[in-house]
């Protein structure tokens, strides 16, 4: 470890760059790869915070927004707004006209720094009082020329303490409008310590940031840490399956950080000779799911580390050695978490697994993961609402789902919103993923509810294939027959089988469009008949379904075809055999 005390601000961690000519940053631009030292990436944020206070009108709160790639220009201005006592705004480039122009003005940016590819996402927004910057152009080298011999320390609009806001990082959004969560810096700085910590971060490794920066994962989880143990951060600018293991041998990067299905991009691209043949030792994330988790370590010889941490800050689960397999460890330190059943308000009882470690009792032993005890939740930016529902009768709720083992050990079940409740039992959307997920011909694997004909929901899943795979409904059904913690509700009622997943701009399957398609969908549907077959919903039977809906006076609960998806519903787009523009909790 390069350093023995934790620094109370980040902040901190950019003027410690100063005067080190240590490589820092490493990047791709126009087919050219590019070092740059820790001094030089503290030089330019300390030219930046300069021009930011220069530039932030007086009053005003001091908000950024970034509306980049993975760009050098992402942490510079990260470092920046540290520096200067002032906050970033993380844009998502996959947000579309009224919405876009919402996540902008709701976070008070008063400041929008983007670059000339994302210029069209904002022509005919209406966006009083914001500045546009727009990086690499001359108006932009202009401006920031006077200040090239800036130094940290030297201007700030507040002086950067443990509290001070540094990010505004919105949620994903999927089933209403993003909220801001409020990271300060003395949470984010310890965070990074903590992780720099428990992986033990040197100035030998080299930290690869493949998910996108306008989400936490990759500052928290990724940025940080480096900056921490005086490791380089090498870029790309959007995540790339096919280009990742070159990237890796390039750079010779040993960590990185994922989100939802980044791996199962990963496990779709064609096997090599030399898949083992790079620097790699670590990946850490969430959502990989056990059985990619394994196969992830079997072809490439990386072992993934999930972990659990909103960005909210409001619940952790660390990791022991002693950690069974599919659990993500323990409560936090200071936490004191339980899975409880939001109907009842009681604690759930413990999981039942079999020799296998397979769930027996998921009805009744998932629940919500609840913090009783210290929360470091900071608030959503202008949210009252969302922050009173957060923290009700003094408890931290997260909006996820577990379940906790008889030795305390939780385990990810998905979110809240991916409950299902089939003919009066709960389920777990990803316990049934994890699932299907086994099944030899599946590349990435969702599953959802749709309303059943009479009452409640039934079971949906959404496969995409791995190449040169084909859906035998036989053989699937069989293997269904063969699972035994999947319980007598859990089989898939309906089946898509997709040519590609849709993904959000965090490489997260987008559900909500799933959801509001359901079987009414362009993809070929198969739906389990009461003999457990599956039989393709053709035109003769979606009629005879349609009108069964009809006589339970349910059809309204369908989107009929041809109405599209609301606008901030639409899903970005990514396939699991290379996520190019998918890159994006």
């Amino acid at each position: 470890m390069r350093t023995t005390t934790a620094p109370e601000t980040v902040a901190d961690l950019i003027a410690r760059q100063w005067g080190e000519h240590r490589p820092g940053l490493m990047y791709e631009d126009d087919a050219e790869r590019h070092v740059l030292t820790r001094h030089r990436t503290a030089q330019e944020a300390a030219a930046r915070a300069a021009l930011l206070v220069d530039l932030m009108p007086p009053g005003a709160e001091p908000h950024l927004g970034v509306l980049l790639d993975n760009t050098p220009e992402f942490p510079f201005w990260l470092g920046a707004a540290a520096l200067a006592g002032a906050a970033v705004a993380g844009i998502n480039p996959t947000r579309r006209g009224p919405e876009l122009a919402r996540d902008i003005l709701h976070t008070d940016c008063r400041i929008l720094v983007t670059e000339r590819a994302h210029l069209p996402l904002l022509r005919g927004l209406d966006l009083p009082g914001v500045r546009i910057l727009v990086t690499g152009t001359e108006e932009y080298e202009a401006l920031l020329a006077p200040y090239a011999a800036a130094k940290p320390g030297e201007a700030a609009l507040r002086t950067p303490g443990p509290d001070s806001r540094l990010l505004l990082y919105f949620t994903s959004g999927s089933t209403g409008a993003p909220k801001a969560a409020i990271c300060s810096q003395g949470r984010l700085a310890a965070a990074g310590a903590a992780l720099a910590r428990q992986f033990t971060v040197t100035p030998d490794d080299v930290h690869y940031i493949c998910m996108p920066l306008f989400h936490g994962n990759a500052v928290i989880a990724d940025w940080l840490p480096a900056l921490v143990g005086g490791a380089p951060v090498a870029l790309r600018r959007r995540f790339s399956a096919s280009a990742f293991l070159d990237d890796v041998r390039a750079y010779g990067a040993t960590y990185f950080t994922y989100v939802g299905r980044a791996i199962q991009y990963l496990l779709a691209t064609e096997p090599r000779p030399d898949d083992r043949s790079h620097p790699l030792r670590l990946g850490f994330g969430t959502e990989a799911g056990a059985v990619d988790a394994a196969r992830f370590a079997e072809r490439f010889g990386v072992r993934l580390v999930e972990g659990y941490g909103a960005t909210e800050g409001g619940a952790s689960v660390q990791r022991t050695p002693d950690t069974p397999p599919g659990a993500l460890g323990r409560a936090g330190a200071g936490d004191d978490l339980a899975v409880i059943d939001p109907a009842t308000g009681a604690e759930c009882p413990p999981a039942v697994l079999d020799p296998d470690g397979r769930l027996l009792n998921g009805s009744a032993a998932i629940g919500e993961l609840v913090n009783r005890g210290r929360s470091l939740f900071e608030g959503y930016w202008r949210n009252p609402g969302a922050e009173a529902d957060r923290t009700r009768d003094g408890w931290y709720w997260t909006g996820d789902l577990f379940f906790r083992d008889e030795a305390g050990y939780l385990y990810f079940a998905g979110r809240t919103d991916d409950r299902l409740r089939v003919d009066s039992e709960n389920l777990a959307a990803a316990v049934i993923e994890n699932i299907l997920a086994r099944w030899e011909g599946a590349a990435a694997v969702a599953v959802y509810a749709v309303p059943d004909e009479v009452a409640g929901d039934q079971v949906m899943a959404a496969l995409a294939l791995r190449e040169g795979a084909a859906f035998d409904p036989a053989a699937f059904a069989a293997f269904l027959s063969l699972q035994q913690d999947l319980g007598t509700k859990m089989a898939p009622r309906y089946v898509r089988v997709v040519t590609a997943m849709p993904t959000t701009a965090t490489n997260k399957i987008h559900r909500v469009s799933l959801r509001r398609e359901g079987f009414h969908c362009d993809d070929p549907v198969w739906h389990r008949t009461p003999a457990g077959c599956y039989r393709p919903l053709d035109e003769a039977a979606l009629a005879a379904l349609l009108a069964t809906y009809e006589a339970q006076g349910r059809s309204g609960l369908l989107r009929r075809p041809g109405t599209p998806p609301a606008r901030n519903d639409r899903p970005g787009a990514g396939d699991a055999g290379d996520a190019e523009a998918a890159s994006g909790t």
